[in-house]
């Protein structure tokens, strides 16, 4: 019978790998320790925060982070849905296309959002276009597996029935299939929606509008209490939309 290690062992183990993680990134007692103080320093600055004087860009520019995030989970969504046809096994009977839809998934989701924001910057150019195809592209790919998991997992016997009734294949998925998977699909865009708030805020820094890019710009020119405001801005933003998608994914779970 195979020996288990004893805890202490065990925690030896975990410091000494720790000790050469920290060792490998350079992160020195000496240095943290500089780091610590340095942001102190910068919270001493950040307070009071203060909007500059500049509140209805601010807001303007919130709300153009709630419209990025919005959008692109929208076209997300309805881009996904096709695809996710494509790529459930009892949908569709060919192995081959099933294989080639569900790396297409892999390949949207595989690339990080800022990447694609700095795609898209490239290709569009700056502003909020650019911040909304960079949400919209991976998070296909990712409602798209998750689209096509739950249609698998749905009940055939509803499908079943309704092929007995006389019906063809695409309306069984559409009468016996998608009813069953549609809350859970729209509690995942939901979902998504509330993730796209945050990471659309992060999207400006790269040049794709919204509040990021005037969170970026005043940690650029150091007005840090500026900056203070701002996130104040973005957390208030995040709590709010995450509590009204949390109220509208329960009620759609247990109506």
């Amino acid at each position: 019978m195979r020996r288990i290690p004893a805890p202490p062992l065990l925690f030896a183990a975990g410091a000494l790998l720790l000790g050469a993680a920290l060792w490998r990134v350079d992160a020195t007692p000496a240095r943290i320790w500089e780091g610590l103080s340095r942001l102190g320093w910068l919270l001493v600055l950040m307070w009071p925060p203060s909007p500059g004087g500049a509140l209805p860009d601010l807001l303007q520019g919130l709300a153009e982070s709630m419209a990025m995030a919005f959008l692109g989970t929208l076209l997300a969504a309805l881009a996904a849905l096709p695809l996710a046809l494509l790529g459930a096994g009892n949908v569709v009977g060919s192995a081959l296309l099933r294989f080639s839809a569900r790396r297409v998934y892999d390949g949207l989701r595989g690339i990080d959002t800022l990447v694609w924001a700095l795609i898209f910057v490239s290709a569009v150019g700056m502003g909020p276009f650019a911040g909304i195809l960079a949400l919209a592209v991976p998070d296909t790919g990712t409602l798209a597996k998750l689209f096509s998991e739950a249609l698998e997992g749905a009940d055939r016997r509803q499908v079943e029935a309704v092929r007995a009734a006389g019906a063809g294949r695409s309306l069984a998925v559409r009468l016996g299939l998608l009813p069953q998977v549609a809350p859970v699909m729209l509690s995942q865009i939901l979902y998504t929606f509330e993730s796209n708030t945050r990471s659309a805020t992060i999207l400006g820094v790269v040049g794709a509008g919204g509040i990021g890019l005037a969170l970026s710009d005043r940690i650029r020119i150091n007005n840090w209490d500026e900056a203070a405001f701002i996130v104040l801005m973005i957390l208030l933003m995040v709590a709010a939309i995450d509590r009204l998608s949390r109220l509208a994914r329960l009620r759609l779970i247990r109506p």
